[in-house]
């Protein structure tokens, strides 16, 4: 049996097309050449830290797509580590590349690179985390920006928790980096929902950086302050983990009911298990595997047709993954009628995940 590992590129753009796995980018199948370049192409891709899950998926999409479209992809690691990330963004403008896609760690700090970029020409995608305001972002000449919807992510993990509070209780909010757009939309959709229960109260409200091991100083004050704490979000499935250990450490794991966001196998397996209550799905290898299409066709293409046919920012959803669904036996045998069809078989996120283009 062919595995989607073993595809050749017209097999794969064709069976990614019928999937719906390359959303926008489906349309310009026609346009996209299928005899492999002379020469690859060239492309630098950025992360804000490969130290996070999401990060370190993304990069394995993304090289998967880069193998199958015929790009090689150069790799600078943000280290979550602005100083750090503004090293690399220096190093790559200085460089000819054939497209580069950048996620930010914080909104503002790669601005004049990315200028610098742009202004010779040179496809420049902006994953997860805005570069700058949006406005500015098209002032500067960024092709794309591809993103999670993470208000509605956060809206929809967050409601969970509310509801299996029944509406009142304490409260914890564990941002990302307050200056990274993604936490910020996360948090906005944290406050859209718990601000409509006056008897909720938000006990503690602080950055984890996505750093583990700064979470875990913030959740072992925050249960030694808080030991009635009813629920946490935080803002990546990293941290909601890292927490969920210090929930077990101090045995309030039937107390403290954790969400998460990004739906890493780790978190839908501690959802299977019990051990978190929600994550919501945010495709990193949607949104890395999208950045590589886009650059590949603006290289191939050109900016300017590039520019007419891709969308100036790009939402890739997911699905909110939780154990709480309905499990009426009449509906056994017709899934489609279940709210949230397709929740209870978890196992079948995991082999999603794992195949790095969904």
């Amino acid at each position: 049996m062919t595995t989607l590992f073993e595809l050749d590129r017209r097999s794969f753009l064709r069976n990614m097309a019928i999937a719906g796995t390359l959303g926008p980018f489906a349309n310009l199948l026609g346009s996209i050449p299928l005899e492999k370049r002379q020469a690859p192409l060239r492309a630098a891709m950025m992360n804000d830290g490969l130290v996070v899950s999401w990060g370190a998926q993304g990069k394995l999409a993304a090289e998967q797509f880069g193998q199958w479209l015929g790009v090689e992809i150069e790799w600078f690691d943000g280290n979550l580590d602005l100083n750090q990330q503004r090293a690399n963004m220096e190093r790559i403008a200085n460089q000819d590349w054939d497209f580069v896609a950048v996620q930010p760690g914080s909104i503002g700090t790669l601005v004049e690179a990315t200028e610098r970029l742009t202004s010779r020409g040179i496809p420049v995608i902006d994953m997860d985390t805005l570069i700058a305001p949006f406005p500015i972002l098209q002032e500067i000449g960024v092709l794309t920006f591809i993103t999670p919807d993470n208000v509605a992510m956060a809206e929809s993990v967050v409601q969970v928790l509310v509801d299996k509070m029944g509406g009142e209780g304490k409260i914890a909010h564990t941002w990302g980096r307050q200056g990274h757009t993604g936490a910020q939309g996360r948090a906005q959709g944290f406050y859209n929902i718990v601000r409509r229960y006056p008897n909720i109260e938000v006990v503690d409200d602080k950055p984890g950086d996505w750093n583990v091991e700064m979470t875990t100083e913030i959740w072992e004050i925050l249960l030694n302050r808080h030991p009635d704490l009813t629920a946490g979000f935080l803002h990546n499935d990293d941290m909601a983990l890292a927490a969920q250990q210090v929930v077990e450490r101090h045995g309030m794991q039937n107390q403290v009911m954790l969400g998460g966001v990004d739906a890493m196998v780790p978190a839908i397996q501690a959802v299977i298990d019990n051990r978190l209550l929600v994550t919501a799905r945010n495709s990193s290898p949607r949104v890395h595997g999208w950045a590589v299409l886009a650059g590949y066709y603006a290289a191939v293409h050109g900016l300017e047709p590039a520019r007419e046919e891709i969308p100036p920012m790009i939402i890739a959803d997911g699905s909110l993954i939780t154990r709480d669904v309905q499990s009426d036996p009449e509906l056994a045998n017709e899934p489609w009628k279940i709210r949230g069809y397709g929740r209870d078989n978890l196992a079948s996120y995991i082999w999603a995940q794992e195949q790095l283009v969904f």
